[in-house]
Order: C-alpha cells, then sequence, then structure tokens
C-alpha cells in the first residue's frame, strides 16, 4: 500500500532482495500520483535514487519495445542472461549488472 510502501523499499534495500525492490520501485512508479505529497521519501538512501530512476526507464520503454540496454533490464531478464552465461543469478541488481558486464 501507499501508507507502507516506504518500510518495503528499505526492508527490500537492507535484505538485498533485487525482485522485492524491483517490485517495490514499479509500484512507487505506478502510483506515484497517491505517493507524491502524502509520503516522505527522505528515509531512502542516496543510492535509491538510481533505482528509482531505473524503473521509470523500465515503465517508459515497457510501449517500445525496449532496447537492450543492461542499464536498464529487468531483474528477470539480469538472472535469466547470467543463467544463459553460467553465472550466479543472486545479489543486488547493481552486482548482477556489473558480473554481466565483465563477462559479455
Amino acid at each position: 500500500t501507499v501508507e507502507n510502501i516506504l518500510d518495503n523499499l528499505l526492508y527490500a534495500d537492507s535484505k538485498n532482495c533485487a525482485l522485492l525492490l524491483e517490485k517495490a520501485m514499479d509500484f512507487v512508479v505506478e502510483k506515484k500520483k497517491d505517493i507524491i505529497g502524502k509520503i516522505s521519501l527522505d528515509d531512502l538512501p542516496g543510492t535509491m535514487v538510481m533505482d528509482m530512476l531505473t524503473a521509470i526507464s523500465q515503465a517508459q520503454r515497457e510501449g517500445n519495445n525496449g532496447d537492450d540496454d543492461i542499464d536498464t533490464m529487468r531483474v528477470s531478464e539480469l538472472r535469466r542472461r547470467l543463467h544463459e552465461k553460467g553465472l550466479c543469478v543472486d545479489g543486488s541488481r547493481k552486482a548482477m549488472i556489473a558480473l554481466l558486464k565483465e563477462n559479455s
């Protein structure tokens, strides 16, 4: 819900749950009009700003068939590509992106 989204974001970030964090970010993008003015995002770590921008970029890409930009791929796509290369599929989005870039 809008009321507990901050808790969900912080929990997902603290537990390094990339899929949960992505879903929470998707929720923020979807409900942005309800969140603005009601919820203070001041307590979010600065590193989550990039995650928020990525979520916005992903939402905009969905209608445009997307592109092949690793930095804005969804977690499920990152994991699929890592699995295809026989690499570890666990970790944060940032770690998955770095691993893919190292092994491209």
